[in-house]
């Protein structure tokens, strides 16, 4: 039996990590859904959903096919230890911190879904300078490739403009019931290291 990959990706702003934090809450008691932690070449902080590796132990992870996944973003390169391919082959669902870019340059025929955490854009500027690890000018550029994107092909969107409860049950009533569902699989790309 096979499983799946679920890779949840936004724009910076959208709050795809409190969505994906609050259903990882809340799915914590499933043994068939598994929330992938990265590895990083970036500092991690408390709370952080990745490892940080340095750029070194990266690039041994590539040679020795340590990893399952992996992508670069905002000058870091991102990863999904090869050990998750493993659940997915044992019938897991796998759901993955993910990046727009990577999602839109995947292979279309292996068992993946893409999930879009979004809200409008007065939102995402909003909540960008709250959070201030931006200057005004990144808020502006971060914007401005969102337009990239407008025609990310996604299996499910969730728009993060209310309760984040709201947002986040939507993403644990997929991944409960219609990840798996043949009508969520109109848009299985995949992508290997």
């Amino acid at each position: 039996m096979s499983g799946l990959w679920v890779l949840v990706c936004g724009p910076s702003g959208a709050g795809k990590d409190s969505v994906l934090g609050w259903a990882a809450q809340e799915l914590g008691h499933r043994q068939d859904i598994v929330f992938a932690r990265r590895l990083v070449t970036r500092a991690s902080q408390p709370g952080s959903d990745h490892d940080e590796v340095s750029p070194e132990q990266f690039a041994r992870l590539i040679d020795g096919d340590g990893l399952a996944w992996r992508w670069q973003a905002h000058g870091f390169h991102y990863g999904i230890e090869a050990r998750y391919a493993g659940q997915v082959a044992a019938g897991k669902i796998v759901v993955v911190n993910g990046s727009r870019a990577h999602a839109s340059g995947l292979d279309a025929t292996a068992p993946v879904r893409v999930v879009q955490v979004t809200t409008d854009a007065a939102q995402l500027a909003s909540r960008l300078e709250q959070r201030g690890r931006d200057a005004p000018h990144e808020v502006s550029r971060r914007l401005v490739r969102n337009a990239l994107f407008k025609d990310l092909c996604a299996d499910h969107t969730i728009l993060n403009q209310g309760a984040l409860e709201l947002a986040g049950r939507q993403l644990v009533d997929y991944l409960v019931g219609g990840a798996l569902s043949p009508a969520a699989a109109g848009h299985a790309d995949f992508l290997s290291s």
